[in-house]
């Protein structure tokens, strides 16, 4: 096997098909992908609607429920506990294969008639707002985090408490506006925290306590702005800085940014793994251009947002649970030999299905429970079932689905993005991959239009007191209007409420209100992490001092006084203005 460069059908992009790559295509018999990496992690992401939660009215009751399906949405939806129970069967809706038409004709068919849950929130406690998610108590608006209590607007945290605004949050307890952190008391307006107890406006610290704004320390006391003090010098200094005022707080942001401006950053964070490359990579083997990978991936490619322990799987993301064999997939809990599939859970031996739990040697099937030989969600003996795949596969093949643009999608391939439930701007494709309508129209994707939203502002946002100390409980009766105002595009909700537990939170840490609606401090969140893309660039250490002269060096590196040669892969792209060392010159300036 060689290595093979081609064009991507979607980006008119090269991509490169290595011999590892075909390696896993033959072990598994699909053909070679035709999308690229990125451009297929953006279709499997235009299927998620994480966070965008609506009213709908449920038929069966007339009451009205919380579905993260918009009432204008051409699909059946249960609420999650009848979806769940034995009052309709995925079966009934189940077909011959028609080989007069393209599989995913059909499939589409089945998309708009086998009924979805309305969300995915299993096992909570009072946390009726809450999606992709497992095990939450008293949360709110967690999406995509499991095991937190008393918690609210956070994605991707886990086992947190007394926590609010969170982006992939590991074990935390009384924790505010953090990133990429993990094993934190009482921290906030961080990212890369590590077991750090009272810290605000820290990046990349690890078993630190006491610190304001301090960047790249290890084991410190006692530090504001990466200056040493004795605790009694500390204790004077932060008495004159009240984190509880809006604008005492943003003045000292501003001097942490000054900084972080001249501080040296690691091309990569790549911790406890071997031989992978990407970005926060943790505890992992082999694992080659992958991004949030987490708990002991192993000879993987292509991996996003994963965690718990995936094995010999390709071009996947959001999956976990000891998942093998994996192939263009989104959303798998665990699986088995599961190719281009959506939201499986607990399954083996499945292709090209979706919303299917507990079952195995499935085709093409919607919404299935405990089930096995299945095709288009009608039953089959077990011989049947092995003849007729192999006829569909090549029928997939010789037939295969066009869609508005043109695109071509045969057997091995993930969904084609116009088959998604959803508008491109309601998935998590667009918080990553963004677009703006015309481009998205332009690539045959569908747009939510949430329509003008009209909200009775009650409190404006200028009008918010400065300082938590001064606010009112009554502010829990007022309609907040977002400082974006409906202008920015993030999805502003123009205005939000508070409720109790997170004043008791902004209360009991200091900190003062927030100015955006939770969506938009999402997007704010998620602009200050690193793109999922991989470029090459050499080390900026040039022997004494960065190649700028804004960071002096503090100690000898391996290459003396003379320029480093050392070259990498960085998901901080070349025009960025971060200095960028390699991880050998930033371990020497900081473990």
């Amino acid at each position: 096997m060689v290595q093979e460069t081609r064009e991507c059908q979607n980006c008119n992009g090269s991509f490169v098909i290595e011999p590892e790559d075909s390696a896993f295509f033959e072990k598994i018999q699909v053909p070679p992908p035709t999308f690229c990496p990125l451009c297929r992690w953006q279709r499997h992401l235009s299927f998620r609607n994480a966070r965008n939660l609506y009213k709908r009215r449920y038929p069966q009751t007339g009451e009205e429920i919380i579905s993260i399906y918009s009432p204008d949405k051409d699909i059946q939806v249960l609420k999650q506990h009848d979806w769940n129970g034995d009052s309709w069967d995925s079966m009934d809706y189940g077909r011959e294969y028609d080989f007069s038409r393209p599989f995913f004709e059909q499939i589409k068919e089945l998309i708009r008639e086998v009924p979805f849950s309305a969300m995915n929130n299993w096992d909570a406690v009072n946390s009726d707002f809450c999606n992709f998610s497992v095990g939450n108590k008293n949360c709110y608006l967690i999406f995509g985090g499991d095991w937190n209590e008393d918690s609210e607007y956070s994605s991707y945290n886990f086992y947190t408490k007394n926590s609010a605004d969170l982006y992939w949050v590991n074990k935390g307890e009384l924790c505010y506006e953090l990133i990429d952190s993990e094993n934190n008391y009482r921290t906030s307006f961080g990212r890369y925290l590590d077991s750090c107890l009272d810290v605000r406006f820290g990046f990349e610290l690890r078993n630190c306590q006491n610190c304001l704004g301090c960047i790249n320390l290890r084991n410190q006391k006692y530090s504001i702005l990466n200056h040493s003090y004795s605790p009694e010098e500390y204790a004077e200094k932060i008495k004159g800085i009240d984190f509880g005022s809006y604008k005492q707080s943003e003045d000292f942001k501003k001097q942490f940014e000054d900084l972080r401006k001249r501080s040296i950053f690691r091309p990569y964070r790549i911790i406890n793994s071997v031989q992978s490359s990407g970005d926060n990579i943790y505890n992992s083997k082999n694992c080659f251009y992958s991004f949030d990978v987490f708990d002991g991936a192993e000879n993987c490619r292509y991996l996003l947002l994963v965690a718990g322990g995936i094995k010999d799987s390709y071009s996947i993301g959001h999956a976990g649970a000891k998942s093998e064999m994996i192939y263009d997939s989104m959303s798998i809990y665990p699986g088995n030999n599961v190719i281009a599939s959506w939201i499986i859970l607990n399954s083996h031996d499945v292709k090209h299905s979706i919303n299917c739990f507990s079952s195995s040697h499935i085709f093409g099937c919607v919404g299935v429970k405990n089930k096995e030989y299945c095709i288009l969600n009608k039953q089959y003996t077990k011989e049947k079932y092995e003849i007729l795949v192999p006829k569909i596969i090549k029928h997939m093949n010789e037939m295969p689905y066009k869609d508005a643009r043109g695109r071509v999608y045969g057997y091995g391939e993930f969904f084609p993005s116009e088959l998604s439930p959803f508008g491109y701007n309601e998935t998590v494709a667009y918080e990553y991959f963004r677009m703006t309508e015309k481009e998205a129209m332009e690539n045959g994707l569908r747009w939510f239009e949430r329509g003008e939203r009209q909200y009775a502002v009650t409190m404006r946002n200028n009008e918010l007191p400065d300082n938590i100390k001064d606010v009112p409980d009554s502010i829990l009766e007022k309609a907040i209007e977002c400082a974006h105002k409906g202008s920015c595009e993030d999805g502003c909700t123009f205005a939000f409420r508070l409720i109790p537990t997170e004043l008791a939170l902004y209360r009991q840490i200091k900190v003062p209100l927030p100015r955006l609606c939770p969506n938009c401090r999402n997007s704010e969140r998620i602009r200050l992490r690193n793109p999922f893309r991989l470029w090459k660039r050499k080390c900026q250490c040039f022997g004494n001092s960065s190649e700028n002269g804004n960071y002096r060096n503090t100690a000898k590196h391996s290459h003396g006084e003379s320029k480093c040669l050392n070259e990498f892969e960085t998901s901080y792209a070349p025009e960025r203005k971060e200095i960028i060392y390699c991880e050998a010159c930033y371990n020497t300036e900081v473990v």
